[in-house]
């Protein structure tokens, strides 16, 4: 049986990926091409350092003299005033340099892995404010964006993009052996031949190359507009994995598909290479027991709307019945003037045409 604690922990635990678009958003806003990035640029190549604080309340609590600017964002006026030793305030649109020479004084109890002192403020800064505070290492010539709690170095545009294409190489040989486990899976389904291992075989390639995309996703944010053709190639590869592979789970899983897709999901790459945690997961003690699919996947390439395949599903119990049902025989959940329709299609499935 799935075990109980990973379906509960997936119950009650909130969902995290507004906090991740949260995230994404800042890389986009540092992304390169942008005015922000090339101030960051440009105080990185001018050989200073520099912390740099997006407005947020409870901010002036931890700010300690500078002096006040309060004029319109340049990426010229910002290199100038990194040259003063102090934090520079931006306002929460960035849109306008607000103070300038400022000391942070966040609490020095909160804990922080960082060695330096002007990260060190930074980190604190960032978790005591739950904003955002961008560090410039004089010395060590590395931007360092703080959100909350998270720490993200920002890397060169070509070392984004020879990681991104690096990550393409390995996606382009995912989705050749995910487009093979699947012309198999079609064939033994069409055959009533059900093989466990096999689906989960598949399910398992293509929700490794899901969480490939994600880890690629965050690379193609920060290039920006410079990665567009990337993000092309990106689309193109990923074209119906995810609905192919959560079809699968819908027609294996032996409770609730969605839950069992959300802990999918969550797993890391060991284990959603485990396929015996897989299997208990789907609800499945091992590999040999007897399965009987709906259907939903290689249903969902005929013309036949959701409703009308779960109608069906509902009248006919399984895929294999619908197959094997006489060609002529009326679908009493179809509607009449698609049962024709539904005839060849059935047909065209049977050949695997």
């Amino acid at each position: 049986m799935v075990e109980k604690r990973e379906i509960q922990k997936t119950i009650s635990e909130p969902n995290r990926s507004s906090s991740i678009e949260e995230f994404y958003s800042l890389l986009r806003l540092v992304s390169p091409g942008t005015n922000l990035r090339r101030a960051l640029s440009g105080i990185v190549s001018s050989g200073k350092g520099a912390i740099i604080v997006v407005e947020k309340p409870g901010l002036y609590k931890v700010i300690d003299g500078g002096f006040k600017v309060n004029c319109q964002f340049s990426y010229q006026r910002l290199i100038e005033l990194s040259k003063m030793d102090g934090a520079i305030i931006l306002s929460s649109n960035l849109k306008r340099i607000l103070y300038a020479n400022v000391l942070l004084t966040p609490n020095s109890k909160i804990k922080t892995m960082e060695t330096g002192t002007r990260h060190k403020a930074a980190e604190r800064t960032a978790k005591q404010i739950s904003g955002v505070v961008i560090a410039i290492s004089e010395r060590k010539k590395e931007i360092v964006l703080f959100y909350k709690n998270k720490r993200y170095k920002l890397r060169e545009t070509s070392e984004i993009v020879s990681k991104v294409n690096e990550y393409i190489q390995v996606l382009e040989k995912q989705r050749e052996l995910f487009d093979s486990y699947l012309e198999v899976l079609n064939k033994i389904e069409l055959k009533s031949y059900i093989n466990l291992n096999h689906a989960i075989k598949t399910v398992q390639k293509g929700k490794v190359i899901q969480k490939i995309s994600e880890e690629l996703s965050r690379y193609l944010i920060e290039l920006g507009d410079e990665g567009n053709l990337l993000k092309t190639r990106l689309r193109e590869i990923l074209l119906d994995i995810e609905k192919e592979t959560n079809l699968i789970i819908k027609d294996y899983a032996k409770i609730d598909y969605k839950i069992a897709i959300e802990i999918l999901d969550g797993l890391t790459y060991e284990r959603l290479l485990d396929k015996e945690r897989i299997l208990r997961i789907l609800n499945y003690e091992n590999s040999r027991e007897i399965v009987r699919i709906a259907g939903w996947r290689l249903l969902s390439k005929t013309t036949l709307t959701d409703p009308e395949i779960s109608e069906l599903i509902k009248e006919m119990e399984s895929f294999e019945k619908i197959l094997h049902s006489d060609i002529e025989q009326e679908f009493t959940s179809i509607p009449k003037e698609k049962s024709p329709s539904l005839r060849v299609e059935i047909e065209r499935l049977k050949l695997g045409i």
